[in-house]
């Protein structure tokens, strides 16, 4: 399992030319003499301002880099996965991006399709080495359509899971216009996503379930030492079939399922893959009420640092394979 580390603030330079250099320890503040600086009015204003410059630059830097795991946080291009959680409303829509790969787990809504093709467009993408759609629900492929008529893709996977919704015909003409086959998501299939990286579907396990979101394409990601985990809206009955199949499973993040409802994300789940971060892709102030409050209180309760994107928008993690940061 990954350790999580915690990044350190570099004190600025330019304090070496103080005579005392540990101006954060109490002891050497409290003592006094007639080569102190705090003993010269222009040394004291001076001070003043270099603490005012660092304070600002220290908020600036949570601010953007809110909650670092990397002592440091530059990662090479080249040498990196990347892992964009894209605020879509109600919704899920993922967008993966590791050796020169890149991947894309769900669509979205309709409704929100400014904010997918906005944030695609920022990260120029222009094809698809594989599209993932968990589950036929409109919140997880209502952009599929276009998004398949638009971009180059090279492989696309879902779950053998039919449905008579104009979103999913719509989705079916467009794979057929692209001359694109469904390579059925189950349980053991892997992907190649490159040296040093994998992919494997932990689930669907079984042929039927009596819920649409149990049909849901549970993926893991395995970056040299990195595992992430993304659920779908796979609930505690795809979990349980999950755990029962792969005993020693552990990951360091997980996209909870279901947008954090109570309907997911059971004790034993969250207990045997111990991840360090949970995200959370809901709306805000969504009618179901996303995420449950029981489901937020198991995550305080581990002590689970939680990102949703009803709140923090956007989410991007990136690992070298050994540290994880969030941008």
């Amino acid at each position: 399992m990954l350790k999580i580390k915690y990044k350190t603030i570099n004190i600025l330079k330019t304090l070496s030319k103080f005579k005392s250099k540990k101006i954060y320890n109490l002891k050497n503040t409290r003592k006094t003499s007639s080569n102190s600086i705090f003993n010269n009015k222009q040394n004291i204003t001076f001070f003043i301002i270099l603490f005012i410059i660092t304070a600002i630059s220290i908020l600036g830097f949570f601010k953007y880099k809110k909650f670092t795991y990397s002592k440091n946080s530059f990662i090479n291009n080249s040498n990196k996965i990347e892992i964009h959680y894209i605020d879509v409303g109600q919704g899920d829509s993922i967008l993966i991006k590791v050796n020169n790969k890149k991947i894309l787990i769900d669509s979205g809504s309709k409704k929100s399709s400014s904010k997918i093709f906005s944030h695609l467009r920022k990260e120029n993408i222009k094809k698809f080495d594989y599209i993932i759609a968990t589950h036929p629900h409109e919140d997880h492929i209502g952009n599929m359509d276009k998004i398949l008529d638009k971009y180059t893709v090279s492989n696309f996977y879902a779950p053998k899971k039919l449905s008579n919704t104009t979103y999913f015909k719509s989705m079916v003409k467009s794979l057929k216009r692209k001359k694109l086959k469904i390579n059925i998501a189950n349980s053991d299939k892997t992907i190649d996503l490159g040296p040093n990286c994998y992919g494997k579907f932990l689930a669907p396990k079984n042929a039927t379930y009596d819920n649409i979101n149990n049909y849901s394409a549970v993926l893991k990601i395995c970056y040299k030492d990195s595992i992430f985990i993304f659920t779908g809206d796979a609930e505690c009955l795809s979990e349980d079939e999950i755990l029962d199949k792969y005993k020693n499973l552990q990951c360091d993040v997980l996209k909870l399922g279901h947008h954090g409802s109570s309907t997911s994300t059971s004790d034993n789940f969250l207990d045997q893959l111990s991840p360090k971060i949970a995200i959370i892709s809901c709306g805000k102030n969504n009618r179901y009420g996303h995420p449950s409050k029981k489901t937020i209180k198991k995550l305080k309760k581990r002590k689970i640092r939680t990102y949703r994107t009803d709140i923090d928008g956007t989410i991007i993690i990136t690992s070298d394979g050994k540290n994880i940061y969030k941008k």
